[in-house]
């Protein structure tokens, strides 16, 4: 088990008055503090303090900014070995980064009227995720999928989630209120809003239950803290399995068998900004201002977008390797990339399904001229055989892709782009010597699109290729 965890934060704090000595320190005031010169990132009661304690500037012309940022990445790989021949690789990962800015300042000039002015914060969140479970099953770019509307349908679940926990609905306070509306959606929670989208898009598109599924959180008490913490990394695998070869009777044919499977995905919230109306008028950690436009209360963070991506490279692979040298290989695919946009309100989905076969078979002493001697180059003695291994190989790969956009309650979802691609590449490889290496190869590939804005096309390559090593 390999385990990494790592923290970089950082703070700009201008208008310092206090002078600074060893270690950063002024060890006659004690200030900044032994927390502050040890890393401890501060927060606004941390600042208010310093002011209280004069060690702010209190120029009222002052306009620098006070500056924060903090990244936390957290990586876990383990193998594991349950059986001879059979390994599991499973990896974790977290990366989350935030900034925040602000101008601290005394806007008297007295040192009693310190305010905190135009505070704006952002950042990202990314981990690894699972979302198989809605990954398979029949999928019509044309046609609105289940699991869309399953999104759709889990908003009313969350809206009443997050509407009932909210004081300033349940003091019904500046008109909020714990009754439903017609369509069961609570006050300052409509069918758009970011707190409910986010938590109901996640709970369809994993496979959860809505009912469970965790919240945003509506709170930055400091740099450090993560909105999103109930959104857990889960742990992505590979796994290969060599031991059916040894098994008595496959062992007369087979010199190996290799089974893969493998699956990696990732949930990420990129470019989230803090909302410049948001406001916490009673600090009950909840927003209270209501857009009466959007008519949903105003989150501290606005998220523009969340993307889901995930991919089973391979679902199943199979690479044999016979007693007489013929190697077989196949293996199935599938991904899938979700991207919705909250300015929007429509999903882009992107699905590939892909598979290949491939041969491969080495033959030494292969009579090209019967009854005909080759030139020396070929053969050194001048006879019928080659002396030297050919390989022969044979591939064919076909990939399909297919992207739609659903929009939220529009009812309809269309196909963007799609296609079906076909490789076809046999080969010959023949070593002449050990510098120099003739190979003859074939490639074709046809792509079909789906759409009819797209035409069809083929390409084809064919040649020699020849390499020489000078190598001493």
């Amino acid at each position: 088990v390999t385990a990494s965890f790592s923290e970089n934060a950082n703070t700009r704090l201008p208008g310092y008055t206090d002078s600074t000595q060893a270690l950063g320190q002024n060890w006659r005031s004690m200030e900044p503090g032994l927390a502050f010169i040890l890393g401890a990132q501060p927060d606004t009661n941390w600042l208010n303090n310093a002011a209280k304690k004069g060690l702010i500037s209190k120029d009222s012309t002052f306009s620098d900014l006070f500056q924060q940022s903090y990244t936390q990445r957290l990586s876990l790989s383990a193998l594991i070995q349950p059986v001879k021949d059979f390994t599991l690789n499973i990896s974790v990962s977290k990366t989350l980064n935030k900034n925040y800015s602000e101008l601290f300042k005394d806007t008297t000039g007295t040192g009693m009227n310190f305010g905190h002015l135009s505070p704006y914060g952002g950042g990202g969140y990314d981990i690894s995720y699972t979302s198989f479970k809605t990954l398979f099953g029949n999928f019509n770019p044309n046609t609105v999928s289940k699991t869309f509307l399953q999104f759709q349908d889990n908003r009313v679940i969350v809206s009443q989630r997050v509407g009932s926990v909210n004081k300033y609905n349940i003091y019904g306070i500046g008109g909020g209120s714990t009754t439903p509306d017609a369509n069961g959606y609570y006050y300052g929670y409509g069918r758009y809003s970011t707190d409910v989208l986010l938590p109901a898009f996640i709970a369809a598109y994993s496979g959860q239950d809505a009912h469970k599924i965790a919240l945003i959180s509506e709170q930055n008490p400091n740099i450090k803290y993560n909105p999103f913490h109930g959104m857990i990394p889960r742990p992505n695998w590979k796994l290969t399995y060599s031991g059916l070869s040894k098994i008595k009777q496959l062992k007369k044919i087979f010199t190996n068998i290799t089974l893969t499977h493998g699956y990696s995905g990732t949930l990420s919230i990129d470019g989230f900004t803090s909302a410049l109306n948001y406001q916490d008028e009673s600090k009950y950690g909840y927003p209270s201002f209501y857009d009466t436009v959007s008519r949903s209360y105003v989150p501290y963070f606005l998220v523009p977008n969340i993307t889901m991506q995930e991919q089973f490279s391979p679902l199943i692979g199979i690479d044999v390797t016979m007693v007489n040298k013929l190697q077989a290989k196949f293996e199935y695919s599938k991904s899938r990339i979700l991207s919705l946009s909250l300015s929007n309100f429509e999903l882009a989905e992107t699905r590939s399904t892909s598979w290949s076969i491939g041969a491969g078979y080495r033959k030494k002493g292969i009579k090209l001229l019967a009854g005909l001697k080759l030139p020396k180059i070929l053969n050194k003695k001048g006879g019928t055989t080659l002396d030297n291994e050919m390989n022969f190989r044979f591939d064919l790969k076909v990939v399909d892709n297919v992207s739609s956009n659903s929009v939220l309650d529009a009812g309809t979802s269309y196909a963007t782009s799609g296609s079906r691609e076909i490789t076809l590449s046999p080969t010959i490889d023949y070593t002449l010597s050990n510098r120099v290496n003739i190979k003859l190869y074939f490639q074709r590939t046809r792509v079909v699109p789906y759409i009819s804005s797209s035409v069809p096309t083929t390409n084809t390559k064919a040649g020699v290729q020849i390499r020489i090593s000078l190598a001493p």
